[in-house]
């Protein structure tokens, strides 16, 4: 209930604005949110990330550490696996993709880095869609249809912190 209605003797409806609304709104300018608003967004990061994955496995199928990261992900989601520990693999997630010469597959190593180190800081959110215009080279249908995927599956009160947050 808002401080001024609950003083007044008033509820919600009347004649008071109902907030309730745009007060769970994340603020565009807070890089880490809470906790539960981060972990929710981590399932979103993490659902995109799993998507381009496979441009990752084509060129470096032997190197595990973008999947290791977002099983990482799921661990933190499921309450088995701290932050710290989640930072490590997303760490280890950026370094594999410097480590690989394809452009397609660096930037969906990095899509999955950004999206397991939203469990740390939600800001990291915000480079899921930068990386994924990268992974579509020269196939600008294939990542325009991947970014409506992802536009379209975010949770809706986190689409204007993610999309237009800068």
């Amino acid at each position: 209930m808002n401080s001024t209605a609950h003083r007044a003797g008033r509820r919600y409806g009347d004649g008071i604005p109902d907030l309730r609304v745009v007060e769970n709104l994340p603020d565009d300018d807070d890089l880490t949110l809470s906790e539960a608003d981060r972990r929710e967004l981590v399932a979103w990061t993490v659902a995109c990330a799993q998507r381009l994955l496979p441009l990752f496995v084509a060129q470096r199928p032997d190197d595990r550490r973008p999947q290791e990261a977002l099983d990482a992900a799921w661990s933190f989601l499921r309450g088995e696996m701290g932050i710290d520990a989640v930072r490590e693999r997303a760490f280890a997630c950026h370094a594999a993709a410097r480590e690989v010469d394809d452009p397609a597959a660096e930037a969906a190593a990095r899509v999955c880095g950004q999206a397991v180190a939203v469990a740390h800081m939600a800001g990291h959110s915000r480079q899921v869609p930068r990386h994924t215009a990268r992974a579509f080279p020269g196939n600008h249908a294939r990542r325009d249809e991947e970014l409506a995927w992802q536009r379209k599956s975010i949770p809706a009160r986190f689409e204007q912190y993610v999309y237009d947050g800068d």
